[in-house]
């Protein structure tokens, strides 16, 4: 005879709810998680937003939640990225590694189902410091 829990943890991961017991990951667990594993993505450069990077505006200790935001419930999470795309990778195929890998760690390492990654691609890492923003937009 086979134990229920170790059917449901081949089939669908770690189990966070036993008869023995409830493990909850914490909002802040999972954040860091998915900074961590979107800094190993080849095409990288950083999190967050330009002007939150520039003015200085992390605190210490945030640095691996900058950029990321989470939703956690009890079995599931929804995870939104805001990422800086070092020039010479293409947008979709660093999104896509980036996607798969932050689904991989975080479902290994806490248990919960990733239901979504968003994606916010908020600047481009060019390495001469021409990284300028057009002064007159053409299309809208």
């Amino acid at each position: 005879m086979t134990d229920v829990a170790t059917d449901i943890r081949s089939l669908e991961g770690l189990v966070l709810e036993t008869e023995k017991g409830i493990t909850t990951v914490a909002d802040i667990v999972v954040a860091k998680m998915a900074g961590m594993a979107a800094r190993e993505v080849a095409g990288v450069h950083e999190l967050g937003k330009t002007f939150r990077r520039l003015v200085g505006r992390v605190r210490p200790g945030e640095s691996l939640t900058q950029g990321v935001n989470v939703e956690v419930g009890k079995r599931e999470t929804a995870i939104d990225l805001v990422i800086v795309v070092d020039y010479g990778f293409s947008i979709p195929a660093v999104a896509q590694d980036l996607r798969e890998n932050v689904i991989m760690k975080i479902e290994a390492g806490t248990g919960l189902v990733v239901k979504e990654v968003n994606i916010e691609v908020a600047d481009l890492f060019v390495p001469t410091g021409e990284n300028q923003e057009p002064t007159v937009s053409r299309v809208q």
